[in-house]
């Protein structure tokens, strides 16, 4: 793939600092849809099935945007396509408040599908600046010091929504089940809606902020248009993406990876319901995941390169998938939950890994590669779906749906990392 011109180390750590801080923005919004599925559910009085639509509208807006965003990101450059993107969240967040006034469910989807759009936008600008900025090699290491930014805010934002929307969620939940008519049911649900109301507004502001911040700063544009001599040889004689074998697969690997982040991140809460445990503790159990994986990260920038390669530590965390996976399904109450929490420590290395991987070696098809990648994070989308199917159609036990959903997903990606990252490259 194309490498940036040399920099010296200050205007390296000064794009470092730039792309962490919106890898935390990331991170931040992504993460809050472990608050957001329990929270409508009470509020706009859904079943489990609708409330993870949620993650449907969230995720789904990366498959449609993606390559519009490699479009758009031609005409604008990198820098100028993050600070769109960040703008297209705040629109995304301020339709919660409409959405909160009239607690209308399909609103807070358009809100949130909005807010995937301007992150499809920012993903597929930032993640291949980052292996791009520095050595292929070592672009593990830097994406997994992105993702800790990425999992600190994913582990605060839960935190700061709850504390806010699900306070006393358990009595909550009670007074609602009790009301005597529907008028009084109606205003308790009014009260719980327009809790999101500012946070929301908070976070809009924010991002607007970020976008002018970004679009003022020194960030510099990368030309991945031009092959270097390496790159060549390789994209030369391919006239479309698609002629590149380890990218298709990659896309593949990434789709049912983001499938298993969203399960073990987001649905987490749900698992914990399905087994009885109140509302009051599970809101909670995305942040334990989230640590889970911050672990990971840190675990990630002292070993990749130095001493495993980065498509070693893909195969460590999918074996680790598979394990945890089946810890997951032979325990039961909070040690089946524990396992899944422990995901998130497998799941780490996943991102780092696959995206450079995947686009390695792919020269002036960089930026439709890195759209095509990011239209996999709509596994997101997906797999939630199929867990809540399972187990509303099929009737299947909650353990059972969860390891039908991430056994094979695992083994597939524990494959991508043993011979599918280099399908089709020259030795």
């Amino acid at each position: 793939m194309t490498t940036s011109t040399p920099t010296p180390k200050s205007s390296f750590f000064r794009q470092m600092a730039i792309i962490s801080m919106l890898f935390f923005v990331f991170g931040f919004v992504t993460w809050l849809n472990g608050t957001l599925i329990p929270f409508l559910q009470i509020a706009c009085d859904l079943k489990e099935t609708q409330a993870l639509l949620v993650t449907f509208a969230f995720y789904m807006a990366y498959f449609f945007l993606a390559i519009p965003s490699s479009a758009i990101l031609k005409k604008t450059g990198f820098k100028n396509g993050m600070a769109l993107g960040l703008f297209v969240m705040a629109i995304g967040s301020l339709i919660f408040i409409p959405a909160a006034q009239q607690r209308a469910f399909g609103l807070f989807l358009t809100g949130l599908f909005v807010q995937g759009a301007g992150l499809a936008l920012l993903q597929t600008a930032s993640n291949p600046y980052a292996a791009i900025i520095g050595p292929i090699e070592s672009a593990a290491q830097r994406i997994s010091i992105l993702g800790i930014c990425n999992k600190i805010a994913g582990a605060i934002s839960p935190l700061i929504l709850s504390a806010i929307v699900l306070k006393n969620a358990t009595a909550i939940e009670e007074k609602i089940k009790v009301a005597v008519s529907a008028t009084d049911k109606a205003q308790l649900l009014d009260e719980l809606a327009s809790k999101v109301i500012t946070p929301y507004v908070i976070m809009a502001v924010v991002l607007m902020v970020l976008a002018f911040l970004i679009k003022k700063s020194s960030l510099p544009e990368i030309d991945t248009d031009k092959e270097d001599s390496v790159d060549g040889v390789e994209t030369a004689h391919k006239s479309s993406v698609l002629s590149h074998p380890h990218l298709v697969l990659g896309v593949i690997c990434l789709f049912l990876y983001v499938g298993v982040e969203v399960m073990a991140g987001d649905v987490i809460g749900n698992y914990g319901r399905a087994m009885g445990m109140s509302l009051d503790t599970t809101k909670y159990f995305t942040t334990f995941t989230l640590i889970s994986m911050l672990l990971g990260y840190v675990i990630g920038i002292f070993t990749i390169p130095k001493y495993i390669s980065q498509q070693t530590s893909l195969k460590l965390a999918a074996i680790l998938g598979l394990v945890f996976t089946l810890g997951t399904y032979f325990t039961e109450g909070y040690t089946s939950v524990t396992f899944i929490a422990l995901l998130g420590l497998a799941n780490a290395p996943m991102w780092p890994a696959i995206f450079p991987l995947a686009i390695n070696k792919l020269g002036r098809f960089t930026k439709i590669g890195s759209a095509l990648l990011v239209m996999g994070i709509a596994g997101g989308a997906i797999l939630p779906q199929i867990y809540a199917q399972l187990k509303s159609q099929l009737h299947l036990a909650n353990n059972l749906a969860f390891l039908i959903c991430m056994l094979p997903c695992y083994a597939y990606i524990l494959y991508y990392a043993m011979a599918g990252y280099k399908a089709g490259l020259k030795k």
